[in-house]
């Protein structure tokens, strides 16, 4: 027969006494009662490799419990179907979601996009994902996406610096959530810290200059509200110097966005405030990469008519003309050593160290020399 005939029975009341049995038939092409093929599942998987579904399972979740050559053998399997494992599924089995969460201050910033990259590339060696919130350096949208991550189910959280509102922490605490801040070397409660210490860190710079001769300073900062990295440069700088008994006054602290545009009108600001400025510390590349094109604009020679240094080194940095002088963080390092310690903290592991350390140097380029003499 060409034809499939599939039969219905219809029953309709037609009166109190009595019903009516109306056969109904319909035909069907043969494509359309073809059994439709849904998604792979472990039943398919262990099917083909003539298993048990818990044997696929153990490989998948605990692949230690079962031999090499079986758990080859079910891989070949999995590749072949095209199997993918529901998340949830695991989860519940294994009770942890595999889901470490990350909440940076923003995501328009190559050193917070480097530093993630390397820090997923961590988590992915022990079988962890990785979601990413970004808080624009605002506290209570941190303090939110805390919240949020631990409703999918984070087992862990990288924070940057330390500014989060304190509730928001002590809920991570309450509910036993291994966390670890990162770029700072402080941890309110007695945290986990991978960075460094930012006052120090900008001191180099600083360094750098007075030892080129350097008197008239003027300061290019990030806001300072909410960012303890950005307060702890300014405090920095401004600590050195009073030790070398030079004294700034406020109209040579700008504060700005991170951004090359209100770094421009920064420097126009600090160069109309102090036209006698000699040098300025920018708190990050990229405020320095928009004082550098102002300062050019305006036909000023970098470095001979006024030195410039930054922090962070951006891989721009070094490709500018003049090439950036500028505080070298390893990012990489420093988001690598976090994610093996939060791993390390989910895994149970005792005894971790409160602090750890990111190397930092000076690395001087073309915008910084002595000032000219006169």
């Amino acid at each position: 027969m060409t034809e499939n005939v599939s039969a219905f029975i219809l029953t309709i009341k037609c009166s109190q006494s009595e019903r009516q049995e109306l056969k109904l038939t319909r035909t069907f092409p043969k494509a359309e009662m073809k059994k439709t093929t849904g998604s792979v599942t472990i039943d398919h998987v262990a099917s083909a490799a003539k298993v048990s579904t818990a044997t696929v399972s153990r490989a998948l979740n605990k692949p230690n419990t079962v031999s090499a050559e079986l758990k080859e053998k079910i891989n070949s399997v999995i590749k072949k179907l095209g199997y993918i494992p529901n998340a949830g599924a695991r989860s519940l089995m294994l009770k942890r979601s595999g889901t470490i969460g990350a909440i940076v201050p923003t995501l328009d910033n190559a050193i917070f996009a480097q530093g993630l990259a390397e820090f997923q590339h961590q988590l992915n060696q022990s079988g962890h994902q990785l979601l990413v919130a970004s808080s624009n350096y605002d506290p209570e949208i941190e303090a939110n996406q805390i919240t949020n991550l631990l409703s999918r189910g984070v087992e862990g959280i990288a924070l940057f610096g330390v500014s989060q509102q304190r509730e928001a922490l002590k809920l991570l605490k309450t509910r036993n959530i291994p966390y670890i801040h990162v770029g700072s070397l402080s941890a309110p409660y007695n945290g986990y810290a991978s960075g460094f210490d930012n006052r120090e860190a900008i001191k180099l710079g600083v360094q750098h200059l007075l030892s080129l001769g350097h008197k008239h300073f003027g300061i290019l900062a990030g806001i300072t509200a909410h960012n303890d990295r950005a307060r702890d440069r300014v405090e920095g700088v401004l600590e050195l110097l009073t030790e070398k008994k030079i004294q700034l006054k406020a109209d040579v602290i700008v504060e700005c966005l991170y951004d090359l545009h209100e770094a421009r009108l920064g420097f126009k600001k600090l160069l109309l405030n102090n036209p006698k400025i000699t040098a300025i510390i920018c708190g990050q590349d990229v405020l320095a990469l928009g004082a550098l094109l102002e300062a050019q604009k305006q036909g000023l020679r970098i470095p001979k008519d006024l030195s410039i240094i930054g922090f962070d080194d951006l891989e721009i940095s070094r490709h500018l003309l003049p090439s950036l002088s500028t505080i070298h963080i390893d990012a990489i390092g420093m988001w690598a050593q976090a994610a093996n310690h939060l791993i390390s903290q989910i895994n149970g592991v005792e005894n971790l160290p409160r602090k750890i350390k990111t190397n930092v140097n000076l690395v001087i380029r073309e915008s910084s020399s002595s000032p000219l003499k006169g």
